[in-house]
């Protein structure tokens, strides 16, 4: 993906991974528009951030996505580059039978971005150079059992991913997969945002940049953090690692929860 001169709309982009992509993509010369449900989150990210622009998008809601891209590419005709971003995680307990928040994850972090880069296709298509970035996560391949639905939407993701990619090899539109790693953000909480375990959003925003400049033709960005959980099953430690992993995890992600 070239790094700079592009139009690129971000999910997901008032918080998080997608507020450090943001900031760190306008930096390199880019137009920047972030989308999201928060409109509160949006506007402070944009008055820190002088000529970035924001669009509300609950991406969970079906109807909501044709009407936003239309708006959006009449907005900004050179859009040539999509980041889906935007997600939600939830613990459950598949023992209780109740499904709401699976159901809500798979609205948005799934149906959403496959919906979204549905409407968006005919106008990147239409561009000399184009590209879709997904973000999937390490636990798309060691999933966190506390977190069922977030995983599964995850993997899926990378599924998709690699069709998507295989679809339109013969076209200007290059497609990525960002993979993080347990990354300090807010996406379960405050705990979550400051959790010694989780590597920093500065440091992973920083080599996640360093990797697009370094290898502008990468499939999979992928920091060295995450590499583990990547490979874990093509190094043939899957079973060990993911016992390994879950037990270290449960009892710091209920604590994380708690009170939230």
């Amino acid at each position: 993906m070239q790094i700079s001169g592009n139009a690129v709309l971000i999910t997901g982009g008032g918080s998080g991974i997608g507020r450090g992509l943001a900031e760190a993509l306008h930096a390199e010369g880019n137009q920047i528009i972030i989308a999201g449900r928060r409109k509160e989150l949006l506007d402070q990210t944009v008055a820190a951030n002088p000529g970035m622009k924001s669009a509300i998008l609950d991406i969970g809601n079906a109807d909501a996505i044709q009407s936003f891209t239309e708006k959006l590419t009449k907005d900004y005709p050179p859009l040539n580059v999509v980041i889906q971003n935007a997600g939600i995680m939830k613990p459950e307990t598949l023992k209780s039978g109740v499904v709401a928040d699976a159901e809500a994850t798979i609205a948005t972090n799934l149906l959403g971005p496959i919906r979204l880069t549905a409407a968006l296709l005919p106008h990147l298509l239409k561009q000399p150079k184009a590209a879709i970035m997904t973000v999937s996560s390490g636990l798309a391949f060691v999933p966190l059992a506390i977190t069922p639905t977030y995983c599964a939407t995850k993997a899926a993701i990378h599924s998709y991913t690699q069709s998507l990619r295989y679809q339109l090899r013969d076209t200007g539109v290059q497609v990525l997969e960002l993979i993080p790693p347990y990354v300090q953000t807010g996406l379960t909480g405050p705990k979550h945002a400051s959790d010694p375990n989780a590597m920093p959003l500065t440091d992973y925003i920083a080599e996640t940049m360093k990797i697009l400049k370094t290898s502008p033709d990468a499939t999979e960005i992928c920091v060295e953090r995450v590499k583990p959980q990547r490979l874990a099953e093509a190094n043939g430690v899957y079973d060990g690692f993911f016992n390994k992993f879950n037990d270290a995890m449960a009892a710091a992600a209920t604590e994380r929860w708690q009170g939230q």
